[in-house]
Parts: C-alpha cells; sequence; structure tokens
C-alpha cells in the first residue's frame, strides 16, 4: 500500500482500514499469509482490535481545535483533558492529532473516543514487534535525518507546500509527518542545517519513546530484540498457524 493517496487528500484510519483489509482478503484468497509492517500504532491497533466507534469527524470543530493548538499550545489542551478527565492523559501521549481528536469528540457528545469501544476485528493478528535499544534507536534516527535532508527532503517539502500549504485547515494529512515543517523551514532559510536536523532528530526520539510505550500498552506485544523477533518471525512463518 504504497502510493495509494495524494497528497491533497485528507487520509483516516477507517479509508486505511478498508483498503488494507481489501489486500488482506486478496493475499489469503491466494493462499498467502499477509504481513502488516509498519505503520502507526493507532492504524495497527484498528486492525488488530477493530475500529474505534467514536462520532465521525466534525472538520469545522477539528478546525477550531487546530487554532486553538496553534494559539495556547498542547499543554493547555492537555490542561484542558486534564480538568475533566485525567486518566485520559496517558492515551494522549502528547500526541497533537491524538489530543484535538479527544477534544473534537468530548465537545461533540461530552465522553472520549476510549469511551466508545470498537468494532470487532475482521482478521486475527500475530504481533511481532523489535527494535534495537533506545540509545542505538537514537543514534541512527540522527544519521537518517542528515541523510535525508542531504538527499533532497528541504526540496520535497518545497514541492509539498506547493500542492499543500501547511497553514491550511483543517491542517492536510501530509503535513502531519514528521520533519517536514523542518526541512520546508530549512528550504527558506529560516532554519540552519544543523537547527533543522536538530529539531527532527528530537522529534523523531520523542515519538519512538511514544512508539515503544504504544506496542506494549495498546498492542499487547513484548518488545523484543533485533535478533529475537527475527527469530520469532520465522518460526511464526514456517508453521501452519492460520
Amino acid at each position: 500500500m504504497l502510493d495509494v493517496v495524494d497528497v491533497t487528500e485528507n487520509y483516516g484510519v477507517s479509508g486505511w482500514i478498508a483498503e488494507a483489509e481489501a489486500v488482506i482478503t486478496d493475499l489469503l484468497e491466494r493462499g498467502r499469509r499477509p504481513l502488516v509492517v509498519g505503520g502507526t500504532g493507532f492504524y495497527l491497533r484498528a486492525l488488530t482490535q477493530g475500529l474505534p466507534l467514536a462520532p465521525a469527524a466534525d472538520p469545522k470543530l477539528r478546525s477550531q481545535l487546530e487554532a486553538e493548538l496553534a494559539e495556547r499550545g498542547l499543554d493547555a489542551l492537555l490542561a484542558d483533558i486534564a480538568q475533566v478527565r485525567p486518566d485520559q492523559l496517558e492515551r494522549m501521549e502528547r500526541n497533537p492529532r491524538r489530543v484535538v481528536r479527544a477534544l473534537e469528540v468530548y465537545r461533540q457528545s461530552g465522553q472520549f473516543p476510549s469511551d466508545f469501544g470498537h468494532q470487532a476485528p475482521r482478521f486475527t493478528a500475530q504481533v511481532f514487534a523489535f527494535s534495537p535499544p533506545l540509545s542505538e534507536l537514537e543514534k541512527r534516527a540522527e544519521a537518517r535525518t542528515r541523510q535525508m535532508l542531504a538527499a533532497g527532503w528541504p526540496a520535497e517539502a518545497e514541492w509539498l507546500a506547493a500542492q499543500v500549504a501547511p497553514d491550511t485547515t483543517p491542517l492536510p494529512t501530509a503535513w502531519q509527518a514528521l520533519g517536514y515543517r523542518e526541512a520546508l523551514a530549512l528550504a527558506h532559510g529560516h532554519r540552519t542545517l544543523d537547527e533543522a536536523a536538530e529539531q527532527i532528530t528530537l522529534a523523531t526520539r520523542r515519538y519512538a519513546k511514544r512508539q515503544r510505550t504504544f506496542i506494549r500498552t495498546q498492542l499487547g506485544a513484548e518488545l523484543l530484540s533485533p535478533q529475537e523477533g527475527h527469530a520469532a518471525l520465522r518460526d511464526f512463518l514456517t508453521t501452519n498457524v492460520q
């Protein structure tokens, strides 16, 4: 599922689930065992545990909340959540998109997304998660960031800005990816290479830490070393598990 959406399109979990399930069904009908690799934790959880049953998006309300986020900052919106439901803070994981969605649902219904439950998932899945130690992961994130910046990321961010303005509301899905705003600032001369690399690396490190926590708490998977993960996956693929 590479190159399935244009950058001008907003893309959400329900659309991805529909397309992913169609691909999985096709593979199963051909006698293949699908491997779903990568992706955000929220999307993977929806695939393995079912789509959330929370109310549909309200574009006008979301635009208002994104404007609030820009004006007041993430901590202020988290404080709003803490006043009414402090138990929801851990679920937010300081993820701006998740915070905006949570407040959108709350202002619509008086409840938070987790209060609505999930549909039953269409398929069962075995989750494998593996990662190098965090210290090594952070070094690799910094090296990868600098490689991407040297390979043309700023020019790609300029091209993206020509297709979809980064200050459009609601915020286009493409601009929610890590690093594109910093790469654009570098292209426009508003950041030096070192400043952009440092900011992107820091955001990536924080995201990696949230992913590791999400894997354990939300996907219910043990975080293995690469060697352990490869061995576990190989054993799974050589069995007759359906």
